[in-house]
């Protein structure tokens, strides 16, 4: 039986630093990314791939926003529903195309995917992740009267609407994704973390104005799979301590536990790598094998231990 592995791409896997994001731009840096996996899948892996959509996510909001005149607007967690069939379909082009160059015959499937979250979650009461365009200060509060946005203020660039960020608990189409995994399938799902949602007593489902971390949701999808390798491909060749610092080191190797000291140390900050290695703790703690994070274009040399941070429980 082949090995099984969840790969979580970042954005950058899509729209890298200095580009505008265009769909051609998206598909050739979608098209690298699968180039890499195309090569774990030759070597026998059974793969399943997650994404981001703080990009694309934020552009379908400013869509939504300038066409309301126009069209019916999108809720958030609609938006998100989008553009996880829209980089769904740029990714499963590109893994297609890949495959077939390696001679190849395995299916892609993308699979459009909610995860339930907590209404009493304390991160509904305390907004913090940031989406959508900046503002002016007075456009910013007119939507805060008008649609009940929280607002933060970024001194440098503006005024921006903040989410939630709620744990994700429950992946509700898992046992898709298991079976097509068993079929053989190359699966791509939980996009931009899932589309949050919660369920009531009477099994109705609601979407969330939120949005999850799609490094959370993807250690808790890894772990209900039962994978053999959790892999967050990110902008960076591993994790380093004292970051951009002169003493700056990278760490090849650790447990759950020293990586758990370092993140206490301050060393990962919340906003770039803190989600990532948290998420890479919390999958081992809950009986994951082992975690690699690194960038896509080194994960044939992080499987082979020449890149990346490879965590495990020691």
């Amino acid at each position: 039986m082949s090995k099984k592995a969840l790969i979580a791409i970042g954005g950058n896997s899509l729209i890298r630093a200095g580009e505008r994001g265009t769909l051609d731009e998206q598909y050739e840096n979608a098209r690298a990314t699968a180039h890499s996996i195309a090569a774990l899948i030759s070597q026998g892996w059974n793969i399943t791939i997650t994404h981001g959509n703080g990009p694309q996510v934020g552009a379908a909001l400013l869509r939504s926003e300038r066409a309301a005149s126009e069209v019916y607007t999108h809720t958030l967690d609609m938006c998100v529903a989008t553009t996880q069939s829209e980089i769904g379909y740029i990714l499963q082009r590109a893994m297609e195309c890949e495959l077939r160059k390696l001679n190849i015959k395995q299916p892609v499937m993308t699979i459009p995917t909610m995860v339930r979250v907590n209404p009493e979650d304390p991160a509904f009461r305390n907004p913090t992740k940031p989406i959508g365009p900046f503002y002016t200060k007075e456009v910013a509060l007119d939507k805060q009267r008008r649609l009940k946005w929280d607002i933060v203020e970024d001194a440098a660039r503006g005024y921006r609407r903040v989410v939630a960020s709620p744990e994700p608990i429950e992946v509700l189409e898992l046992e898709i994704i298991r079976r097509a995994m068993a079929l053989g399938f190359v699966t791509i799902s939980l996009g931009g973390g899932g589309i949050p949602v919660i369920l009531d007593n009477d099994g109705n489902i609601t979407g969330s104005e939120a949005v999850i971390d799609k490094d959370r949701s993807s250690a808790l999808l890894a772990g209900c799979l039962g994978v053999d390798l959790f892999i967050i491909s990110t902008d960076a060749e591993q994790v380093y301590l004292n970051f951009k610092k002169e003493n700056q080191t990278g760490i090849s190797k650790a447990t759950a536990d020293e990586m758990e000291k370092y993140a206490a140390e301050g060393h990962f900050p919340p906003g770039s790598m803190g989600p990532k290695v948290e998420s890479v703790i919390k999958y081992i703690r809950n009986g994951g094998k082992k975690a690699i994070i690194t960038s896509f274009e080194l994960l044939n040399d992080a499987l082979a231990g020449k890149a990346g941070t490879h965590v495990d429980n020691g």
